[in-house]
């Protein structure tokens, strides 16, 4: 028999709203202590120098948090005009400095080749893996790894204000983009050199900052062995894939998907379905989440996500 977790099997996403200064992991931890969970993890990591919004997933949500690192995100950056850091944000060395000569429509007319499907160079102070290590590791000791350009999405780059050459902008995009490279990008085209001073993430798919709990709010709603205040302000754990088409199966059907099997993808009230499509899965009675499927070649539903319950009176 295998050693039993310590914690709570509780299942849900919190959407926190990181301070700054600390990691992306501290919050998880910090979270998963609070409700005393079994389980927890993030959906994308922010720079200590980020804040804002950062969905955590508790116990079998965990199982879909890929989603949500492959989602459309939006933020709120301030940059510093004139200046360029190693790390191209507050956080570094300052490593160049240059006079700003610039106009409002200098930057906005710079700002339109930034919209649409462009490529991006990641930082080396990024925590993408090369040789099993993340970049940021070869940065701090002045080792430079070649970076191929990669496709990203800016849907929007929105116009703030500027002050005192402290540039504000609203950014929509897809994964997979780095602001601190955006930003150092657009200094560069405008001559003078950039760096993030404030990033604030606002948008994580269809998550919105309306709905994040700072800690001094969580922990305000503490209580000794009473955890049904905390419980409360999570979000089901299929809110995670709210995007992907909802199929219904029947009570024999949900039996055998959590099972590992395959049922039929059918439904003649609903379009057929794609090869390789992925969908999330509901039994016809209770509406139970079931999990994640895949659209296989003889168009059933293969699951690849399979929520596991702690009693079958548990519900997400």
């Amino acid at each position: 028999m295998g050693r039993k977790r310590k914690g709570r099997a509780i299942n849900g996403v919190l959407i926190v709203d990181k301070p700054q200064g600390i990691s992306s992991n501290d919050v998880v931890q910090r979270v998963k202590r609070i409700y005393k969970a079994q389980k927890a993890g993030h959906t994308g990591a922010l720079d200590p120098l980020a804040t804002g919004l950062l969905p955590v997933c508790l116990g079998e949500a965990t199982k879909f948090s890929q989603f949500l690192l492959d989602a459309d995100k939006s933020y709120f950056v301030s940059a510093i005009l004139g200046e360029r850091t190693d790390t191209s944000d507050a956080d570094g060395e300052i490593v160049e400095t240059k006079p700003v000569n610039v106009t409002e429509s200098d930057i906005r007319a710079a700002l339109g080749q930034f919209r649409g499907q462009i490529k991006q160079v990641p930082s080396m102070f990024s925590a993408l893996k090369h040789e099993g290590k993340p970049l940021y590791y070869y940065a701090r000791q002045g080792i430079t790894i070649e970076r191929p350009a990669r496709d990203i999405t800016i849907y929007d780059i929105e116009w703030v204000s500027l002050e005192n050459n402290v540039l504000s902008l609203n950014v929509q995009c897809s994964k997979g983009t780095y602001i601190r490279s955006l930003i150092d990008d657009l200094g560069q085209l405008l001559g003078c050199g950039a760096h993030v001073s404030v990033l604030r993430r606002t948008e994580v798919a269809h998550y919105k900052s309306a709905q994040m709990y700072t800690f001094e709010q969580l922990e305000s709603l503490q209580e000794e062995d009473k955890f049904s205040p905390l419980d409360d302000i999570l979000l089901p754990m299929d809110t995670a894939i709210a995007s992907l088409t909802k199929r219904v199966v029947s009570e024999e059907e949900a039996i055998q998907f959590c099972l590992g099997q395959a049922v039929s993808s059918i439904d003649l009230s609903s379009p057929r379905l794609n090869e390789g499509e992925v969908v999330r899965l509901y039994e016809e009675t209770t509406q139970r989440f079931l999990g994640v499927a895949t659209v296989n070649e003889m168009n059933l539903l293969q699951p690849k996500r399979v929520v596991v319950y702690a009693s079958d009176t548990l519900e997400a």
